[in-house]
Parts: C-alpha cells; sequence; structure tokens
C-alpha cells in the first residue's frame, strides 16, 4: 500500500467500507496470537461485551483512541485495549454497552457520536467474553477525561499508522512450556496485540478493500 493510499482514508470511505461486507475471520486470524481459540470451549456459556472504535480528525487526519489499562485490573492489566466492558442490566443493546463504557473509560460525550456500524463479534477467552466492536464518529476531538482507576494512559493513534504495514511487527513468545507467535501493531513504545489487535486487524482489511475498489473506478466514494 502507498503512503498517499494510507493517507486517503477520509470518514466518507470509512463509511462506504462499512456499508459493505465484513472480512470476517479470515482478516481477524491476520493479527491473532498462533495457537488461538475463536470460540468458547463446549459447555461453556460466554459473557456478552462491547467496545467502541472510536474515529475524529486531529488537523483534517482521522485517529482512533486506545487505552492502556492499568497494572491492578482483574483482565488485560496493562494491556493496550478499546474502550469497553461487559454488558450490563439496563443496557439496551450491546452498542448502548460499548458507548456507555466508553463513556465511563474515556470521559467523551456519546450524544454527538455518529455510530456507523459493528464488526464481527470475536470470543476472548481470559475474560470468557464474546465483544462486539462498534466504530464511531466524532465530527472533531473530543474532550477526554480517562478514570485513572481504569486507564493509565490515551493512545491517539493516526489511522494511517495502523494501515501502513511497516506498522505491523510479531513476537514469539513461551506460553505454557510451547511457543506462540503473536502478531502485534507497533505504536510507539506500545504493542497492541490480541483481541484490540483482531479487531483492528478487520477494520483495517475493510478499508484497504474499499481503497482498492475505489481506485478500480468501481464505486465512487461519498
Amino acid at each position: 500500500m502507498t503512503n498517499s493510499t494510507v493517507r486517503a482514508s477520509t470518514i466518507g470511505l470509512v463509511r462506504a467500507a462499512m456499508r459493505g461486507p465484513l472480512p470476517g475471520i479470515e482478516a481477524q486470524i491476520t493479527m491473532a496470537p498462533r495457537p488461538r481459540p475463536f470460540s468458547p470451549p463446549s459447555g461453556v456459556k460466554p459473557r456478552q461485551a462491547g467496545a467502541l472504535l472510536l474515529l475524529y480528525p486531529i488537523h483534517g487526519m482521522l485517529h482512533l483512541v486506545l487505552t492502556v489499562r492499568t497494572p491492578d485490573l482483574d483482565h488485560h492489566s496493562g494491556q493496550v485495549s478499546l474502550p469497553g466492558g461487559g454488558w450490563e442490566e439496563g443496557d439496551a443493546s450491546l452498542q448502548e454497552t460499548a458507548l456507555r463504557e466508553a463513556q465511563e473509560e474515556i470521559g467523551i460525550v456519546a450524544d454527538g457520536l455518529e455510530v456507523l456500524g459493528s464488526l464481527t463479534p470475536i470470543y476472548v477467552p481470559p475474560s470468557n467474553n464474546i465483544v462486539h466492536a462498534f466504530v464511531a464518529y466524532a465530527p472533531q476531538r473530543p474532550a477526554f477525561h480517562p478514570d485513572r482507576k481504569e486507564v493509565a494512559e490515551l493512545l491517539l493513534v493516526p489511522l494511517h499508522l495502523l494501515l501502513d504495514q511497516a506498522t505491523r511487527r510479531e513476537e514469539v513468545w513461551t506460553w505454557r512450556g510451547a511457543p506462540l507467535h503473536v502478531p502485534f501493531y507497533a505504536v510507539g513504545e506500545h504493542k497492541v496485540w490480541g483481541a484490540t489487535a483482531i479487531i483492528l486487524a478487520e477494520f483495517m482489511a475493510m478499508l484497504t478493500q474499499r481503497r482498492f475498489v475505489l481506485e478500480t473506478g468501481s464505486i465512487s466514494e461519498e
């Protein structure tokens, strides 16, 4: 992908991409640790959770926000994640769960957001959650007010950085005495891996595929 193609991702392109078919597991596995289960064990009923992939402009370039989780949380402590959390009674939908959790974690006002659609749900083994990620857009950079009990740091990530193949790396870890191949996005000093990288991989694949279609002249960008 050329640098000009990477930087050409506008909110119109994102809207168009979100109206198309989801790439699904074929895209997700490109950034999934290997081996990794994609469904719960037999007889195990997973919980449901929502996450928000929030886009917004800075100096005319689309960004998204990620959180670095505090080290004392029960699950995924210290990791980079999308704002999100478990469904609660009173949530009318998992979209509402994602918006509520984002408001609680990073202090955004959900009323002014345009929800563009959802991505393919994924199973997260450590927390036994099915995570439903929703893509939303804020027309200007939100005023972030992170909850310091859950969020150690906010990462304001240019979208073109994640679309750049040079940002994708891989390491081999040892997990329970066996090798574990772990792809990740290199974002500054941080490694974005696991469920967050899997969700981002599908979203980036949607934009890449849409860009190809637009460049062939088959579809006009809105």
